[in-house]
């Protein structure tokens, strides 16, 4: 395996990038590989290891290649920067699609809580003019071929989270304007050029309630976007690949839930990249 981290910016080394990536064998064909860029949650306040290397190696023993990105947080986590920061990362694959072996046709994202929201603004916001100026490249160039999302923030209403929404507002102190709370609402920005997504979530959450999943859900259907959607009835927030790994406690370790990860990679295969 390839494992090292590549810090994207030269003023801002704490902005990481670590690989996950098979290594070209003379033996084996080295088919072209599907990648993952992988966004941890954390209220946009930290980002999780819990749901950052282990998710990585998940996907890596699938046969993917996986990227984690340790993206803005705390006071740098204002409007579009962590945006920026996963547009950055998702350009950067893509420069490297060959040497690292990998099909740029096949590169998804993954995000989980505060991780969802901002993969999801990924697939969704692609086209933003800060986007293309900021990297000189086309806006095309980053959009994911997919997302992956687990028990995502999307809304900035009633059922969000709003230590997230409040946090890329920059309105902790000061009361948001509505207008900036729907520019992060993520089931407001779906069109019809919004990327296909797997979700998951468990009816028990209570840290970013399921509705979450369900408006986005209405909204990818309304644009006739592809998504495959899984409910568990059962589990608390941040599970992430529910196993003793990444249990915080014994009630954490779900097998039942843990099951997301192989019927994501089915979706991967047989629906998104059949």
């Amino acid at each position: 395996m390839i494992y090292k981290t590549i810090s994207l910016y030269l003023d801002r080394p704490h902005i990481t990038l670590t690989t996950y990536v098979s290594e070209i064998s003379p033996e084996l064909r080295n088919l072209k590989k599907k990648a993952v860029l992988v966004l941890p949650g954390g209220g946009y306040y930290i980002t999780s290891d819990r749901e950052a290397e282990p998710v990585a190696k998940a996907f890596f023993a699938a046969g993917m290649n996986a990227f984690v990105l340790r993206y803005s947080v705390k006071e740098e986590a204002v409007g579009y920067a962590p945006l920026l920061d996963a547009a950055t990362a998702m350009k950067y694959i893509r420069d490297h699609a060959d040497e690292y072996n990998i099909d740029e046709n096949q590169i998804v994202v993954c995000g989980f809580s505060a991780g969802g929201h901002l993969a999801a603004s990924l697939g969704t916001l692609w086209r933003l003019d800060i986007i293309s100026k900021t990297l000189g490249c086309k806006n095309s160039y980053v959009k994911p071929d997919g997302m992956i999302l687990g028990y995502p923030v999307i809304t900035s209403g009633e059922k969000g989270h709003k230590g997230s929404i409040l946090k890329l507002a920059d309105a902790e102190n000061t009361p948001p304007s509505q207008e900036e709370l729907d520019r992060f609402s993520i089931e407001k920005q779906v069109d019809y050029d919004t990327c296909p997504a797997f979700i998951w979530h468990t009816g028990e959450d209570s840290g970013v309630p399921v509705e979450n999943s369900l408006y986005l859900c209405e909204a990818l259907s309304a644009h006739k976007i592809m998504y495959e959607l899984h409910v568990f009835p059962y589990g608390e927030h941040g599970l992430s690949i529910a196993t003793e790994e990444t249990a915080p406690n014994d009630q954490m370790i779900m097998p039942y839930v843990g099951r997301w990860v192989d019927m994501a990679i089915k979706w991967l295969n047989e629906a998104l990249f059949k």
